[in-house]
């Protein structure tokens, strides 16, 4: 029996989602919202699918939506969809503030609705084919540029590309985040377009993560270094290469990685729970958590700015 499910949203990120649902058999579209009438034409045209009127219309029709519009709307859509009883899958940042993503969740779970945040990440399968080597990791260091495309300008690098991280680091090092310097400078927005974060974990661990919205190139690469291994992953080509110290001598770690479109891999997810009505593996609380160290971060950097202007 197919799902009925609705997109919020089709804008670059969006209509990968229609997409995507469109072609899953568990799945049946029955619209999406688009404020922007040319966007909204070329969406309906191209993959065959109904503009709704609104956001309450959509609700009507369907037992889950996916939100990706932009962060700034995204507490007040997804509380209309739970309010209404819909499970929503809602993109990353959750919200654009700890304070609505925290009202959100207490929504979710009042109303025992799924609300899962779109940390794709975590469903991509080079991430997952690390994940078991990873023990006792000492040092993490992270590369996340993209090329400027003029869009998800509403927030900073930030809220726009390092959440993933801080995400992951929250979730493969199992530790809180003891202390946070940062640096990071506005190019081509008003807002912070490059950063570098350093976090100091409570368990020791130290992770240098950067993030660039003005890139020539795009990258998306993760090292991990313990006392006996070193394991690098490249999340956009799904690639893992591994080392360990074995008597006294280096030796490769041979992982296979099975390739697949992260975002399906998570739109599949996000199905099975609403029908199974299962925990996300991202929850709102993950999300929550990701939002408010990207606040730590974000007071660091204004920090640095003061004490440069000083």
């Amino acid at each position: 029996m197919t799902m009925p499910v609705g997109v919020v949203g089709t804008g670059y990120l969006g209509r990968l989602h229609a997409r995507i649902l469109s072609e899953m058999p568990e799945a049946d579209v029955v619209g999406f919202v688009e404020t922007n009438d040319a966007v909204a034409g070329e969406v309906a045209k191209s993959l065959g699918l109904r503009r709704l009127e609104s956001v309450a219309v959509l609700a009507d029709k369907a037992q889950c939506a996916v939100i990706a519009t932009p962060t700034s709307s995204h507490f007040a859509i997804a509380r209309q969809l739970i309010e209404a009883g819909c499970d929503v899958m809602v993109e990353k940042p959750i919200t654009a503030t700890v304070e609505e993503g925290k009202r959100l969740a207490e929504l979710a779970a009042a109303k025992q609705r799924i609300l899962q945040v779109g940390h794709v990440e975590r469903y991509n399968p080079a991430i997952n084919a690390a994940a078991p080597l990873l023990h006792d990791i000492r040092f993490l260091e992270a590369e996340r540029l993209g090329i400027f495309a003029g869009r998800s300008l509403d927030v900073d690098v930030l809220l726009d590309l390092m959440i993933h991280d801080l995400n992951l680091v929250l979730s493969l090092l199992h530790s809180p985040v003891r202390e946070v310097r940062a640096v990071g400078v506005p190019v081509l927005t008003e807002k912070v377009d490059i950063t570098n974060v350093r976090l100091e974990l409570e368990n020791g661990a130290v992770a240098n993560l950067t993030a660039s919205r003005v890139s020539r190139e795009r990258v998306r690469k993760i090292r991990f270094f313990s006392s006996e291994s070193y394991i690098s992953v490249d999340t956009k080509e799904q690639e893992v290469k591994g080392y360990r110290l074995a008597n006294r001598s280096i030796e490769p770690i041979e992982v296979s990685v099975e390739k697949k479109e992260p975002l399906r891999a998570e739109l599949e997810a996000f199905l099975r729970c609403v029908r199974d009505r299962s925990r996300p593996l991202v929850d709102a609380n993950d999300g929550v958590e990701a939002v408010a160290l990207a606040k730590r971060v974000a007071d660091a950097i204004d920090e640095s700015m003061r004490r440069f202007h000083r």
